[in-house]
């Protein structure tokens, strides 16, 4: 079997090394240059490919197209994507002799789109997991090939839960590996009518509205800590970024839970929200200017 990968992050990386450890033949992979302006705190996919003398290219988005001839005389049984980040055009997807297959970190059909697991936090999922599915010209929106589930604790932050999700990408794999290696591609239908599409998340996206509710702020707080770029909050005339939070009580008696915001009590700092609960900041830091 021979495959053609496009691949980034943690996922790619661990996706890719179970194919190789199939005994896929690996043509080519795509994948990205790092952004210099994003902290990379991910394996990388172009290192894997040196390490293993695999022909490694970083196409732009709009050169994805020139490299349609190159692919079609690769004639690869097998197109994958595992975290890549461009939309790859219909044209590229036919040069797949069986299937071009994807995988999608959350429980299609929910969280479709960009930054599932930062959302599945967000919405105060404690479920969520990892898909590979048949790749469309519309996201996400193929049928289900595989699925492997994870728990989502009540204080994990996205690094956390997206490492549970790097493997169970592999364990996906691993699991469907045997059949596409025969060329079938087992499927069921993608009900996308039981989830929704999600967009990417900005900075400015953290921050804190303490009119939320405690768990909505707690949530915001797992589903953006660094090194992703952190809620943030004002106070006493500067920006701070809130790493790490807790529910967890008891609090102190002088807290005044009628003001929003941040309180410091006993040397103990708590942001009161719009339930009449606090929260209790653990760790946070002031932003420095760029």
């Amino acid at each position: 079997m021979r495959a053609v990968v496009f691949a980034y992050h943690d996922v790619g990386v661990n996706c890719l090394q179970a194919l190789i450890d199939a005994g896929i033949d690996i043509d080519l992979v795509l994948t990205h240059q790092d952004d210099p302006n994003e902290n990379v705190w991910f394996g990388s996919v172009a290192k894997l490919c040196e390490e293993k003398k695999i022909s490694c290219l970083t196409p732009s988005a709009r050169e994805l197209a020139g490299l349609i001839p190159k692919i079609q005389k690769l004639a690869p049984d097998y197109l994958f994507s595992f975290y890549y980040r461009h939309m790859i055009p219909a044209e590229l997807l036919a040069c797949a002799k069986i299937a071009a297959l994807n995988m999608h970190g959350s429980l299609l059909p929910k969280y479709r789109g960009r930054a599932p697991v930062n959302w599945a936090i967000l919405h105060g999922e404690t479920e969520t997991g990892a898909t590979l599915h048949v790749m469309e010209a519309k996201p996400d929106a193929g049928d289900i090939v595989g699925q492997s589930a994870v728990v989502i604790g009540p204080d994990e932050i996205a690094t956390d839960v997206f490492g549970k999700v790097s493997k169970a990408a592999v364990e996906v794999i691993q699991k469907v590996l045997p059949e596409l290696i025969q060329g079938r591609v087992p499927k069921k239908p993608n009900e996308l009518n039981k989830g929704s599409y999600f967009g990417g998340r900005k900075p400015e996206d953290g921050r804190i509205h303490w009119e939320q509710t405690s768990k909505q702020v707690h949530d915001l707080v797992r589903a953006v800590a660094p090194p992703y770029p952190g809620a943030f909050t004002e106070h006493q005339g500067q920006k701070w970024i809130v790493a790490r939070s807790t529910l967890k009580g008891p609090f102190p008696g002088n807290l005044d839970l009628g003001a929003l915001g941040i309180q410091v009590v006993d040397n103990r700092i708590f942001g009161i929200c719009g339930d009449h609960q606090a929260v209790e900041i653990l760790e946070w830091f002031p932003q420095v200017a760029n």
